[in-house]
C-alpha cells in the first residue's frame, strides 16, 4: 500500500484472508463501535457526528451531522432510515466495493445511525444491477439478526431493536437523487420531489421524517463512533474532514480505488504516483473529478485566488489538493470521488456527445427544462459529431446548457448542463475545429 494511502474505510478490505462473514468482521474488531453506541446517548451520537465535520460521501458533501438534526422528532411519527447504495453516477465504483468486501461495516453503521435518530426501520436501497451485492447483504443481515445486532424480538439483545430491508431498484440514474429513491422505494415512478415541501427529515418515506445516507456515509459513522469525533476532525482539513476514496478510471496505468485523507495529497500525487502516469506516449488531456456530472478539467489551465483562511493558491490540475474545498475554489466539485481521466488520445466533442446521450436517455421527463433540455443538448451534440458545424452551433450547444442549470426539480438539470458548461469553456475552440473538419469532409 502507498504511503500516500490512509486506509480506514478499506483497512479491513485489504487485509489477507479477510472476507465478508460475521465471524471474518467479530475477528478484526466488527461490532465493537456499536457497543459503544448503545452506551450513548442518541444526542451525543449526533454531536459526535456534528463534531467530526463529516460531509456525506453521496455526491452533495452536506455535513452528516446537521442533515440529522433536520430531523422532525416532534411529529409523533416513525422515522426511518434508508441507506443510498444505487451508485448510479459514471465513475463512481466505490460503494459496490464497500458492499461486496465489508458489508458488515455498512450495516455497524447503519445501527448506529438507526439508535442515533431513532428509526424504526432501515431501508438498503440498491441499485438492481448489483445482484451479487444483494444477495451480500441480505446474507450480511441475516447474520447480524441471528447475532442479536438488529431485529424486532427477543433475540435482539446486544444491538438496535430495528429490521433492516434490501430494496433493488430498477436502475435508474435519477433513483440516486434522495427523493427520487423514496418515490421509487414506495413503489412508484422514480421522479423526485418538489422541495419544499418534500424535504425527507420532515416528509420523507410514506411522509414521515426519514433520512437518506450514502453507503460510504455509513461505514465513516461507524468510524467516528469507533476512533472518537473530535480525533476524526484532526483528519483531514477544515471543511472537509477524514478520507476519502477515489475511484479512478479512464487512461491511467493502474486504476483502482484509492484511499486518501483530505487535502494530504494532489491529483498530480494520485495520477502519477498511485495510479502509475499516462499510457506510454501519451499525455493527459483532462479529467472528470467527481463523476460524470462534475465540471471538467483541463491540465494545462491554472487557478488562482485565496483559499479560505487568507492564503493565496495558483494550481494547475496536477497541483489542486485532493478535498471538497480546494475543488470548489476551482469551480469544480468532489461529488462521489469517481475520477475520469482522458489524455491526448480522447476525441473531446464525442466524449460530451456521448454523456449528453446518456443524461438525455436518464431524464425522468417531470420538468421541461431538463426533459427537452436533455434531449436538444444530446441532438446538438450528435449532429456535430456526425455532421459538423461551426461557432455558432457550439455557441447554442451552451446557451441551450444555460438554460438548463438551475431550473429543473433536481440535480439533474445541472449533471445534464454542467459537462456542456464546462466543455465548452474548456474545449470550445477544439470542439469548432473539429466540427468544422468534419462538415469539410462531408461537403460534396
Amino acid at each position: 500500500m502507498s504511503v500516500r494511502e490512509k486506509r480506514l474505510i478499506l483497512a479491513r478490505a485489504g487485509i489477507p484472508g479477510y472476507d465478508v462473514s460475521m465471524a471474518s468482521y467479530l475477528r478484526h474488531g466488527g461490532y465493537k463501535a456499536l457497543q459503544k453506541a448503545l452506551a450513548t446517548p442518541p444526542e451525543a451520537i449526533i454531536a459526535e457526528v456534528r463534531g467530526a465535520g463529516l460531509r456525506g460521501r453521496g455526491g452533495a458533501g452536506f455535513p452528516t451531522g446537521v442533515k440529522w438534526g433536520f430531523l422532525d422528532r416532534k411529529s409523533g411519527r416513525p422515522v426511518y432510515l434508508v441507506v443510498n447504495a444505487d451508485e448510479s453516477e459514471p465513475g463512481t465504483f466505490k460503494d459496490r466495493e464497500l458492499i461486496y468486501k465489508d458489508p458488515h461495516s455498512i450495516l455497524e453503521g447503519a445501527l448506529i445511525t438507526a439508535r442515533a435518530i431513532g428509526a424504526a426501520r432501515i431501508f438498503i436501497y440498491i441499485r438492481g444491477e448489483f445482484q451479487h451485492g444483494a444477495r451480500i447483504l441480505e446474507s450480511a443481515i441475516a447474520e447480524a439478526r441471528a447475532q442479536g445486532f438488529c431485529g424486532m424480538d427477543a433475540a435482539c439483545d446486544k444491538g438496535v431493536p430495528v429490521e433492516i430491508c434490501v430494496h433493488r431498484g430498477g436502475g435508474c440514474y435519477v433513483c440516486g437523487e434522495e427523493t427520487g429513491l423514496l418515490e421509487s422505494l414506495e413503489g412508484g415512478r422514480g421522479q423526485p420531489r418538489v422541495k419544499p415541501p418534500w424535504f425527507p427529515a420532515t416528509r420523507g418515506l410514506y411522509g414521515c421524517p426519514t433520512i437518506v445516507n450514502n453507503v460510504e456515509t455509513m461505514s465513516q459513522v461507524r468510524l467516528i463512533v469507533e476512533m472518537g469525533g473530535a480525533a476524526f476532525a484532526k483528519i483531514g482539513v477544515p471543511g472537509d474532514t477524514g478520507t476519502h476514496i477515489w475511484g479512478v478510471s479512464g487512461l491511467v496505468r493502474r486504476p483502482g480505488l484509492y484511499e486518501i485523507e483530505a487535502g494530504a495529497a494532489t491529483f498530480g500525487d494520485l495520477l502519477h504516483d498511485l495510479c502509475g502516469g499516462p499510457l506510454d506516449g501519451r499525455r493527459f488531456k483532462a479529467l472528470i473529478p467527481g463523476g460524470s456530472s462534475t465540471k471538467i478539467l483541463r491540465f494545462g489551465e491554472r487557478f488562482t485566488g485565496k483559499r479560505p483562511d487568507g492564503r493565496p493558491f495558483d494550481w494547475g490540475v496536477e497541483d489542486i489538493p485532493l478535498d471538497a474545498v480546494s475543488l470548489g475554489l476551482c469551480r469544480t466539485g468532489l461529488g462521489t470521488g469517481g475520477v475520469i481521466v482522458m489524455d491526448d488520445s480522447v476525441d473531446m466533442l464525442a466524449a460530451l456527445a456521448n454523456l449528453s446521450a446518456f443524461y438525455a436517455h436518464e431524464s425522468c421527463g417531470q420538468c421541461t427544462p431538463c426533459r427537452e433540455g436533455s434531449m436538444l443538448l444530446a441532438r446538438l451534440t450528435h449532429r456535430l459529431v456526425e455532421k459538423g458545424g461551426g461557432a455558432g452551433d457550439v455557441a447554442l450547444l451552451k446557451s441551450a446548457a444555460d438554460q438548463i442549470a438551475g431550473r429543473s426539480v433536481c440535480a439533474h438539470g445541472e449533471a445534464v448542463a454542467w459537462p456542456v458548461q464546462s466543455g465548452v469553456e474548456k474545449f470550445g475552440a477544439e470542439y469548432i475545429a473539429q466540427a468544422a473538419a468534419t462538415a469539410r469532409r462531408g461537403q460534396p
